[in-house]
């Protein structure tokens, strides 16, 4: 279930938006103005926020400004104001959707819902191209691999067979599929072939060497 903030000091507003979100699923929070927003965005995690601009005590964008130094979250600005410069300041702020009161509660939903479903394809992205573990970042866009922020010199077959392994990490691979996998079924070796790169792997993960497993009689795996 994703859980929205809704912020704006119009209570019939927050309710109008409460009934129809509820209506599709979602836990809605409510916040009467900034301020309140920042305290209660400190205390609680939310897929995305629906903030009102023009608020007593602290205004919209600044609001925005203060939530994002400590969370990243999606955010629809409201507002009564249809100016052009209130929408590029808003998207210079890294807003994701802008709309206009008054609005269709439909169309808001319907924003909403693409603000999410583009904000987790995204996330879902990122963490396919990269894997952490601990201190340990593969970029694997970039095709590099960090050890406590400091970039590993891997030559290429060596980065494969990491990422191959780290792939199906905690899966026991054999000799020959990885042989099969990373070489390619046309390659003519021999498991000393793998064997020899997975030496020289572990060399090149230094702390994180043994994350390497042998599997006796049959090969490796990467173990987390």
């Amino acid at each position: 279930m994703y859980k929205i903030l809704v912020v704006d000091d119009e209570e019939k507003i927050r309710e109008v938006i409460r009934e129809y979100a509820t209506f599709e699923g979602y836990e809605v929070v409510d916040a009467i103005d900034g301020m309140d927003a920042i305290k209660i965005c400190k205390e609680q995690d939310f897929d995305i926020i629906v903030m009102d601009i023009m608020m007593p005590r602290l205004d919209g964008f600044s609001t925005i400004k203060e939530i994002r130094k400590t969370k990243n979250i999606p955010v629809i600005m409201l507002s009564a104001r249809g100016e052009e410069y209130d929408k590029l300041f808003g998207f210079e702020l890294g807003i994701d959707d802008y709309v206009v009161k008054p609005f269709s509660p439909k169309e808001l939903m319907a924003r909403i819902n693409a603000v999410l479903s583009r904000t987790k394809t995204n996330d879902k992205t990122k963490k396919e191209n990269n894997y952490v573990y601990e201190d340990m970042q593969i970029d694997m866009l970039g095709r590099v691999v960090y050890i406590d922020n400091e970039k590993i010199e891997l030559t290429p077959k060596e980065y494969e067979l990491l990422v191959y392994l780290v792939v199906n990490k905690n899966i026991a691979l054999s000799r020959e599929k990885i042989l099969n996998e990373v070489w390619g079924y046309d390659f003519y070796g021999e498991d000393r072939t793998v064997d020899t790169h997975i030496k020289m792997l572990r060399n090149s993960l230094g702390k994180y060497r043994d994350k390497i497993v042998t599997v006796r009689g049959m090969g490796y795996k990467f173990e987390e």
